[in-house]
């Protein structure tokens, strides 16, 4: 077992033994790894149910691009919109993988939500992901209303790699005139290839997300360097008249500082900012409802989407 701090949450301590399983990402094939991944992934739960879920493909940029959408049980008439791009280092994951997160998004904020199926590298580098995103960006601006989803009301969201395409995105779109975007929602995103940083010291070994993963991931993703602003967000001329974001980071995580410092940049360029580091826990820990302290992290973490998109307060919700 590698060597941690010794004041982990004993849950926190068990969850990153077990995780020490997790293939060496660098020592196989990007398509053999999502076998390896999806093999050992757990029966879908389908919850929390929704009002409607539908997988359709539209025509993206790259060919037949699969979308999911999730319309949860509300009295209004008409939700906000979050258009998500899963994790998984630009390399795996996929719908199936962030299921159950979607749904819980979906039914806790309030919002309808659109998952995309993005390109993954190394056989699509980057930005073809962004690109993506940015293509299901454009078709809920034109189609979510036949969801209940307010095209007025947008916002995108990301954990991990996908953090980086809902920054990347939300450059994107205001760079190119597209759809208004009203938040960005950045969970422990991977804003940059920085390896230096204090975060990537500390935690760069033994807390599941490793120094050594990172390096390769963007290897898959950025094969000819990431002087591009829409692979690294934060290498733009410029973040002013971006979203209103939210950056939520893990304390244990390497790229927990990089999150850090853009929305520190991001607040320098008058972009609203709410920042969040959640101590003493992992990345991807969102995406583990197993683990007891996700659930209050949670929490937490709708309760700010909820006031960056205006909404009211979870009380005023239906359950079901």
């Amino acid at each position: 077992m590698s060597k941690r701090r010794s004041d982990l949450h004993p849950e926190v301590e068990a969850m990153l033994s077990s995780l020490e399983v997790f293939p060496d990402v660098t020592q196989h094939r990007a398509a053999d790894l999502r076998d390896m991944i999806v093999s050992r992934r757990l029966p879908l739960t389908r919850q929390p149910e929704m009002r409607k879920v539908d997988d359709l493909v539209i025509e993206g940029p790259g060919g037949a691009l699969a979308l999911r959408v999730y319309a949860p049980y509300r009295d209004e008439s008409v939700l906000p919109v979050v258009v998500f791009a899963h994790g998984g280092g630009f390399v795996f994951c996929d719908l199936d993988s962030h299921d159950e997160f979607c749904r819980s998004m979906a039914d806790a904020v309030g919002v309808v939500v659109v998952a995309v199926d993005y390109r993954l590298a190394p056989e699509h580098p980057g930005p073809a992901a962004m690109e993506d995103v940015y293509c299901a960006l454009n078709w809920a601006a034109e189609n979510i209303s036949a969801y209940g989803g307010d095209p007025e009301q947008i916002a995108v969201a990301g954990d991990s790699a996908g953090g980086n395409l809902a920054a990347t995105v939300s450059l994107a779109a205001r760079d190119r005139g597209g759809p208004k975007i009203v938040a960005q929602i950045l969970l422990y995103p991977v804003i940059d290839d920085d390896f230096s940083t204090e975060s990537y010291e500390l935690y760069g070994e033994g807390y599941y997300n490793t120094t050594r993963a990172m390096r390769w991931y963007w290897k898959q993703y950025a094969p000819h360097g990431t002087d591009d602003p829409y692979l690294v967000p934060s290498k733009a001329d410029s973040l002013a008249g971006l979203p209103a974001a939210v950056v939520a980071t893990a304390e244990l995580d390497p790229p927990c500082a990089a999150g850090e410092m853009y929305a520190k940049q991001l607040a320098a360029a008058d972009v609203p900012v709410t920042e969040y580091r959640f101590d003493g826990l992992f990345h991807g820990f969102l995406t583990f409802p197993a683990l007891s302290l996700t659930g209050p992290a949670r929490a937490r973490l709708w309760r700010m989407m909820r006031e960056v998109l205006t909404l009211p307060a979870a009380s005023n919700y239906r359950s079901h």
